[in-house]
């Protein structure tokens, strides 16, 4: 006969299941430890913050006090910061002040984060970099096969950043070269592709603004970045409110909460207020029940559903693009957006009706005809987003089975499109219940 648990046992349960809800401290780690002293040296103070691993957020910071609307949660000295005045009091600075035309600042900080890395146990950046992800989720990262199942809008945008840091290593490869004095192995070697997309990545996901004064050695693009050790470990609620900034007179960067938390609870920071698909494509995340969320419609989805028999077709899209109502078209936790059920509006106008075309872009009332049109017309486009949501979840189990390792990757983008069906489904709810109070 098995023993009862007994009190103590449902005890001991209790904790163990509150440990998973408040998150593991994870500060004993060597890691963390080393990142501590490094930080400790360079004037650093913590004593609300430990590391900890969360089972919804993974990585991140818990509170050892419970914290108040207004409390500092971190002030991390200058000397912590990584901004682009550390590239150049480093060797590589001279190499940076000499290459016509400029490097712009992100290049810099890109090239400075490769050097270090490769530069192992020598670099006195080592303990930071040890804790920095070896890889990103963010779409320029993300295979082919899964780039194919993100959301058109989010697809376009995966593409062109996949692009842009292909056009920068390309760029790039000549200035990397110039630095090959540095360096015993061939600079190809250092710079590879795959080394860029990380360092890339690293300063996508993780940099804090903070605005530099201009500096003639750099491009004309703006200098905002500043990579902040620890401080980035703070992971992103849009359910929270903050302030940050960098403090003239204390020289250190702070961010004060403006919201409760409980002790041993994980800190959070807002980004900003971010809909999953830009939390996404730029740090490589989706929140859940984000109040922020939607879908997009695209262009070629909202033109689907008009006629192109129609002789004012091409002058109402001229009219949309003219006053850019074809681009940000939503469905939200609160049915259709604004901006989209104008551009249906617009576009549902009959040829009587045409001239009217300004009072509709500015949300007046042309004919009930016209609203019930574009209401019928959010319904359908909404029910075609539902079934085309419902057929990629299928691919995507259908490829956890085949493709093992794509996994990590496709579950991210499962859970995107999982959130989209949530929105759509709610939407088409909101709009039954429009057109049933119109019939």
């Amino acid at each position: 006969m098995r023993k009862s648990r007994g009190r103590t046992g449902r005890k001991r349960r209790r904790k163990h299941l509150q440990g998973f809800m408040d998150g593991v401290n994870c500060s004993h780690k060597l890691d963390y430890i080393k990142l501590m002293k490094w930080l400790k040296d360079r004037g650093f103070e913590n004593s609300n913050l430990r590391p900890a691993e969360f089972l919804e957020t993974g990585r991140g910071l818990m509170a050892t006090k419970a914290l108040q609307a207004g409390d500092l949660i971190i002030s991390l000295p200058e000397k912590c910061l990584l901004t682009t005045g550390t590239v150049l009091s480093s060797c590589l600075g001279g190499y940076i002040v000499k290459w016509k035309p400029p490097v712009s600042p992100l290049l810099a900080l890109c090239t400075f984060l490769i050097a270090e890395k490769h530069s192992g146990d020598k670099s006195p950046w080592k303990p930071y970099l040890d804790v920095l992800p070896e890889t990103y989720t963010c779409p320029a990262c993300l295979d082919h096969d899964v780039i194919n199942l993100l959301p058109k809008p989010l697809k376009k945008k995966a593409q062109e950043q996949k692009m842009m840091i292909q056009e920068l290593f390309r760029s790039s490869k000549a200035f990397f070269s110039s630095l090959q004095p540095l360096f015993a192995e061939s600079t190809g070697t250092v710079f590879n592709y795959s080394a860029l997309e990380w360092a890339w990545c690293t300063i996508n996901t993780r940099t804090i603004y903070m605005k530099h004064p201009h500096r003639e050695c750099f491009s004309l693009e703006p200098d905002v970045y500043a990579l902040a050790p620890y401080l980035d470990l703070l992971n992103h609620s849009p359910n929270v409110q903050v302030k940050a900034a960098f403090n003239e007179q204390t020289r250190s960067y702070e961010i004060r909460t403006n919201s409760q938390c409980k002790q041993y609870q994980e800190v959070f920071i807002c980004y900003g207020p971010h809909d999953n698909q830009r939390l996404l494509l730029e740090y490589g995340f989706v929140a859940m029940a984000n109040p922020h969320s939607s879908v997009y419609v695209s262009a070629d989805t909202l033109l689907k559903y008009f006629s192109p028999l129609d002789k004012q077709r091409k002058a109402k899209v001229a009219i949309l693009k003219d006053h850019d109502f074809l681009e940000n078209l939503t469905f939200g936790w609160d049915g259709p957006s604004w901006r989209l059920l104008t551009a249906l509006k617009v576009l549902s106008l009959a040829a009587d009706e045409f001239a009217c075309w300004r009072r509709a872009l500015l949300g007046d009332v042309t004919s009930a005809r016209n609203e019930q049109q574009a209401l019928d017309t959010a319904a359908k486009i909404c029910q075609f987003l539902i079934e085309d949501t419902q057929h990629v979840l299928l691919q995507i189990s259908q490829l956890k089975r085949d493709k093992e390792n794509l996994k990590p990757h496709l579950a991210l983008v499962e859970m995107l499109r999982s959130e989209d069906l949530k929105i759509l489904q709610r939407s088409a709810e909101i709009l039954c219940n429009l057109n049933l109070a119109t019939a």
